[in-house]
């Protein structure tokens, strides 16, 4: 193998040094992992997904390791989830609708926010767990390695368990599709797989966001699982039982009436209980740009404070 060297030579003006490689003289040197610390825009981006797949895909081998122990937990994973449908439908077993919605109406909006939030909890749903690293000082490994701090929390533990989730929600869902008599149109059709992704990148944006709360209030855990377990909670039930003040909390404010209630009223050809135009439903693409834009600052202002813990 040939191995690279520096050199003095002249070029234009002054002089500058090359990098060399098999008798070439460049003006920029070769990207290596050492260079790509400081690296920025998309390689930076490059970095950490190559990093996150690295990681992710060690936890997945440990997983399947033990592979009786991994359909177990999973199918917990599935069950705890599928409690909280049956809840809605024993809601149901005493009244014929809730909040002027029927059970596979209510069953869309949950098949909607399950599929959402489990993908992102299945992807960066580790962000949780940064309290304890920024407490116990374990944080300051990360620092240290040659790949984005970021990837490295989110693919941390990967828990491929949540695939239960993901799965109980699609169920629902198809469920509620079959059950409904819905007048597919082709912008409809285009709309749910746009919600979807949408959905899981809005909850990301949550995950992220609250993990950067969590540089300043380490043990401010179980007020991003309001934000993320309780917003996916909240989008199970219909708009209409809420107070108009919440719904536009949740519309405005933090967006997360963009997983599946814009997108469903359209769907389901129902009209939103703050009377907004029906081309908000197609916005929930933009809506999750802006939140992943505003969730990555929070997270570079939270880590540039971070200071360690001494130890």
């Amino acid at each position: 193998m040939r191995t690279r060297w520096a050199r003095m030579c002249s070029r234009g003006r002054g002089r500058l040094r090359c990098w060399v490689r098999d008798g070439w003289c460049s003006r920029r040197r070769r990207a290596g992992w050492w260079s790509r610390v400081g690296e920025t825009g998309t390689g930076r981006v490059r970095e950490g997904v190559r990093a996150y797949r690295m990681i992710a895909g060690m936890w997945i081998r440990s997983t399947m390791a033990y592979r009786a122990s991994f359909l177990m937990t999973t199918f917990g994973n599935f069950s705890a989830t599928l409690l909280d449908f049956v809840g809605i439908m024993l809601m149901f077993s005493r009244v014929d609708a809730l909040g002027g919605w029927s059970l596979p109406e209510v069953a869309f909006l949950y098949g909607l926010s399950g599929v959402a939030f489990g993908v992102a909890d299945l992807v960066i749903g580790s962000m949780e767990r940064l309290g304890r690293r920024v407490r116990d000082g374990t944080l300051d490994t990360l620092l240290v390695r040659p790949a984005p701090v970021l990837a490295q929390v989110a693919a941390d533990q990967f828990g491929l368990r949540r695939l239960g989730r993901v799965v109980q929600g699609l169920l629902v869902l198809t469920w509620a599709v079959a059950r409904l008599d819905i007048d597919w149109t082709p912008l409809k059709l285009l709309l749910m797989p746009v919600a979807l992704v949408s959905g899981c990148g809005i909850f990301c944006a949550v995950f992220v966001a609250g993990a950067a709360f969590q540089f300043l209030a380490s043990d401010a855990s179980e007020v991003q699982n309001a934000f993320t377990y309780g917003g996916t909670t909240l989008l199970q039930y219909p708009p209409t039982v809420f107070a108009k003040e919440l719904v536009r909390g949740v519309t405005f404010v933090l967006p997360l009436a963009f997983v599946n209630w814009l997108p469903a009223t359209y769907v389901l050809g129902r009209p939103y209980p703050l009377g907004l135009p029906d081309w908000l439903a197609f916005a929930p693409p933009l809506v999750a740009v802006g939140c992943c834009a505003l969730a990555g600052l929070a997270w570079r202002a939270g880590l540039r404070s971070y200071r360690s813990t001494g130890s």
